[in-house]
């Protein structure tokens, strides 16, 4: 049973109830090597009976681990906590971190000045890595991963081309996201449609950059000059900005008939200027979205579209960077999962 009276069992006395020295509890709790397997067995089931905690402080001492990593979104929280893709991801992130017994540690950038606050803490000893996501290209804080020398997975494909900030090529997670920018419009394409508007998210991000790549190879290749530029407008990743976007293609081009949503929330936005507007949908502008998260079913109508699975991919990135963390010598590579449209009645 647990020691009574509030007093905290001691390495000492599970040493003493194991019938062991205290190095030798110490290097089973610390998961060292060199201990037989009856004898592993008798100091756990010591702990267990002692209700033993490991004094978090001095077992860094000995693994010089910390047990925890820092989960860095470069997005305010307004941003974080309305958003249900940030969510899914940190969703996935936590389970795979709680299975492995680490800590997630939530630092988002409100402005600049987080950037510094952020760097120092990468670099104090505090985490043993980082997962970082929702950067845009000017974003300091990859340099500041790499200063610090922690291991660190990026959530979508950073926007260097070869070796990162560290000499090495990036270790990231992503989705195919220029064929999802082609399968979108294809399938818009395939129902007739021939006006197809974009509302994209913030160019220096990649994924926002991908999909619109992928929406103009659909429409005429990988440069697409006959692509009207007034079909294109950005949404910011946002439904207001969604919202705001469709009115602006809906002046600029009232004969559109389709419009390509780089994400549902932008989407839904879309969704309330076209009802607005009293246009259909679909019968007068098809829409289709992409991430196809809750609301895109519960979108009135509900959205056709392309399907990332955001919590795997969370759990993906913690995968990795535990993996880096157990074997730094182990060759890994990034990972690509695929998109997948959903067709549904708006598109």
């Amino acid at each position: 049973m647990p020691v009574s009276g509030g007093r905290r069992p001691t390495l000492e006395a599970v040493a003493a109830l194991a019938g062991v020295s205290r190095a030798t509890v110490s290097r089973v709790v610390n998961g060292g090597p060199g201990v037989r397997t009856e004898i592993r067995e008798k100091v756990r089931q010591a702990v267990a009976e002692l209700g033993y905690v490991p004094n978090s402080a001095a077992r860094s001492l000995v693994t010089r681990r910390t047990g925890a990593v820092a989960v860095v979104i470069a997005e305010p929280e307004t941003r974080v906590f309305s958003d249900p893709f940030f969510a899914q991801q940190l969703r996935g992130i936590g389970r795979e971190l709680a299975a492995a017994d680490t800590q997630l540690l939530l630092l988002m950038v409100e402005s600049d000045r987080d950037h510094e606050r952020i760097g120092r803490y990468l670099s104090g000893g505090h985490v043993d890595g980082a997962l970082m996501f929702s950067l845009h290209s000017a974003d300091p804080l990859p340099a500041m991963a790499d200063a610090s020398g922690l291991p660190t997975v990026f959530g979508g494909r950073p926007d260097w081309t070869d070796d990162g900030p560290a000499g090495a090529p990036p270790l990231y997670v992503d989705t195919d996201n220029r064929d999802g920018g082609r399968q979108a419009v294809r399938h818009l394409l395939s129902r007739g449609r021939r006006r197809i508007a974009v509302i994209t998210g913030p160019l220096d991000q990649t994924s926002a950059q991908d999909r619109l790549d992928g929406y103009r190879e659909a429409l005429g290749g990988p440069d697409a000059p006959d692509v009207d530029e007034r079909l294109i407008a950005d949404g910011g990743f946002t439904a207001e900005g969604g919202e705001r976007a469709m009115a602006t293609l809906l002046d600029a081009a009232p004969d559109l008939d389709a419009v390509f949503a780089c994400s549902d929330l932008m989407a839904t936005g879309a969704l309330r200027t076209l009802r607005a507007r009293g246009l259909r949908v679909p019968e007068d502008v098809a829409v289709v979205g992409y991430d196809d998260l809750a609301p895109a079913a519960w979108a009135d109508p509900p959205l056709t579209t392309v399907r990332q699975d955001v919590q795997e991919m969370g759990r993906l990135m913690a995968r990795l960077l535990l993996r880096r963390l157990a074997s730094a010598g182990e060759d890994l590579s990034p990972v690509v999962t695929p998109a997948e449209l959903v067709v549904r009645e708006s598109g």
